[in-house]
């Protein structure tokens, strides 16, 4: 948990989930960022229907930021690299209790690391292998770190609400890591 550890030292708010995969910790880490892989049914309707007040609002003539915007995804996230066999992280930064998720721009690891802005969230989600038996535990932990007093008020809510549909995306992104890597084997 290097990465996650330098990119968001302390946080707030937390999720790890994680399950044994049948496979060498390089093979496993290297699946988890796969189009095939991320690309989740289940994620996709959850992502719709968290993203439908704003798209309803655009189609009935309302401002609405997420109109003409391809849905939110693993393309969101700054890429803050890999460690090795051993970890791979992405960062996330805004007002994600927004509609449109308040999205700001943050084009690589060091921009993430040096952001500090009052009335925003930083996200860290990370992928750890290890090995574990005859394969590896692959993890995953996302945290959350306000970065003041007013954005974990006004995350707390969203947190609460969205952390069910969260994790559950999660548990199905480490089963179709699995999946993927079960595939290839035969």
């Amino acid at each position: 948990m290097d990465l996650m550890n330098r990119y968001l030292p302390r946080h707030h708010f937390a999720q790890t989930h994680s399950l044994h995969v049948p496979a060498a910790p390089a093979h496993v880490l290297a699946v988890v960022g796969r189009a095939d892989v991320v690309d989740d049914p289940v994620a996709r309707r959850l992502i719709a229907l968290r993203e439908w007040p704003n798209r309803l609002a655009g189609r009935l003539g309302f401002a609405a930021a997420l109109q003409g915007r391809p849905a939110f995804g693993l393309a969101n996230f700054t890429d803050l690299g890999q460690d090795g066999d051993r970890e791979r992280a992405f960062g996330l930064a805004g007002r994600f209790w927004q509609s449109d998720y308040g999205l700001i721009d943050v084009p690589d690891a060091p921009s993430f690391l040096a952001l500090e802005a009052s009335g925003i969230a930083k996200l860290v989600m990370n992928f750890c292998a290890g090995p574990e038996g005859r394969g590896t535990r692959l993890t995953t932990c996302t945290r959350v770190w306000c970065c003041d007093e007013a954005a974990r008020r006004r995350f707390l809510p969203y947190w609460l609400l969205i952390r069910p549909a969260s994790g559950l995306i999660r548990q199905r992104l480490l089963r179709r890591a699995r999946d993927a890597v079960l595939r290839e084997a035969t």
